[in-house]
């Protein structure tokens, strides 16, 4: 009966840290992954939120298999942060492409770009203790139709880690804002119904952008 009972006690008790945890699962999804392919050392790392993750055709659009994807849910970057040790800092990558902050500012009004400036300062002081000659490429909140709204935050918190990111010799900025407009509004044509996240067409404009990076040395 007592055997009963710490097995209830630890069953309620992981259940229970597993739910405030967000993302927990897709976390121990990518623990599993790697302890049965472990991803090889000099890969591309593509790590932050969902339109990283939802880019199914990662591999495939730049012809490279050496590019592995730990971009989760809608991650802010306190969540990049959070689970910075089990999606970026235990691997030997070749490149780190970070597409991170769009949740930030969704988030809340009181999340402003300062706010989310200082988030990826911290995010960014760390991956370089870790990786201090490794290239980061940052590509930059998208517009979309279903947050346009929140445009001014949103370019304003790009404008705010361009500036920063000039520090870094070793860091690109990506600016695909401007791409993914017609007409100085999001276009129509390259989000899924959901009027936020993107369809083919949307990811070959990332992919046009980024070709040079993940192909060159």
């Amino acid at each position: 009966m007592k055997k009963l009972v710490v097995v209830i006690l630890l069953f309620l008790t992981f259940s229970s840290f597993s739910q405030e945890k967000p993302f927990w699962n897709e976390i121990q999804a990518f623990k599993k992954q790697d302890s049965i392919q472990p991803p090889k050392d000099g890969m591309m790392l593509f790590i932050g939120s969902s339109s990283f993750r939802l880019w199914k055709t990662l591999q495939d659009d730049f012809d490279n298999e050496n590019i592995v994807n730990r971009a989760f849910g809608g991650a802010t970057l306190l969540d990049l942060i959070r689970y910075q040790d089990d999606v970026v800092l235990k691997y030997k990558p070749k490149k780190i492409f970070i597409y991170c902050g769009e949740n930030d500012v969704a988030s809340s009004t009181e999340v402003t770009p300062q706010v989310v400036l200082s988030r990826f300062k911290t995010l960014h002081t760390t991956l370089r203790k870790q990786f201090p000659d490794t290239p980061i490429i940052f590509v930059s909140i998208k517009p979309s139709i279903s947050r346009w709204s929140m445009r001014n935050s949103m370019m304003a918190a790009n404008e705010l880690i361009l500036i920063y990111l000039k520090q870094d010799p070793n860091a690109t900025f990506v600016n695909i804002w401007h791409l993914m407009l017609e007409n100085e509004e999001p276009r129509k044509d390259i989000f899924v119904e959901d009027n936020l996240h993107m369809n083919a067409k949307g990811y070959a404009i990332w992919t046009e952008q980024l070709k040079k990076m993940v192909d060159g040395k």
